[in-house]
């Protein structure tokens, strides 16, 4: 079993911190993985938000297994989080599963550029906590008769494709960041503005935090200008 070793125990902790929200959405979520250098990228898709969570950790070396020096794998989140040892700063990878149809396509590597538009991150938060409140008032006034599965996804599908500003990114996004722990407040002793930046490459629009990334699909462009790995 390939066992990689993180930068340290705060990178340890944040990657179980991160599976085990994923968790919390899907007990039988997978995660796909993805090594090279010194660099551990771990993909995954909380059911519901319709994302790609991204979460990133550093490697206290090269990653290299024999003569493989890239590692892409797909494996089951909860084992994957059991192996981790915060401590000692390992992690062994599990063994490979069939992945989900997610899995297969990713956002490109490369060719990101900053788009402008996305407000600081306090005003990302509150539209949040907006959104969420609405759509539980929402929910709650609706008669028994109407509170059907169709209703309630309805309600959330007008709410939670909201652009966030004068961009593309969907409402979706953010909660999916805030819910994930993507938006909390940074470590350092530094002004929060400027810590989110929004990214789009081809169909895809990434929302990157200090703590990870939110891809999701633009809409109307369907499956152009995706990665499939």
């Amino acid at each position: 079993m390939t066992a990689l070793h993180l930068a340290d125990e705060g990178e340890a902790a944040d990657l179980a911190a991160f599976l085990a929200r994923l968790i919390h959405y899907d007990r039988a979520a997978a995660v796909r993985l993805q090594a090279s250098g010194t660099a551990l990228a771990v993909f995954g898709r909380p059911p519901s938000f319709e994302v790609l969570a991204i979460r990133t950790a550093r490697l206290a070396k090269p990653y290299e297994n024999g003569l493989d020096v890239t590692l892409d794998v797909t494996v089951s989140a909860g084992e994957f989080l059991e192996s981790i040892d915060e401590p000692a700063a390992t992690v062994a990878v599990p063994e490979a599963v069939t992945g989900p149809p997610w899995a297969g396509v990713l956002p490109p590597r490369g060719g990101w550029q900053q788009e402008p538009g996305l407000p600081t991150p306090d005003a990302v938060r509150a539209m949040v906590a907006a959104a969420v409140a609405e759509f539980r008032s929402r929910t709650q006034e609706l008669t028994p008769e109407r509170r059907t599965r169709a209703e309630l996804d309805r309600i959330g599908r007008e709410i939670w494709s909201r652009p966030i500003g004068d961009t593309g990114l969907p409402v979706r996004a953010a909660h999916a960041a805030q819910s994930l722990g993507f938006l909390r407040p940074a470590r350092q002793a530094v002004p929060d503005e400027g810590l989110l930046g929004l990214y789009t490459s081809g169909a895809w629009l990434r929302l990157r935090t200090p703590y990870g990334s939110i891809a999701v699909r633009r809409a109307g462009l369907g499956a152009l200008d995706v990665s499939v790995r």
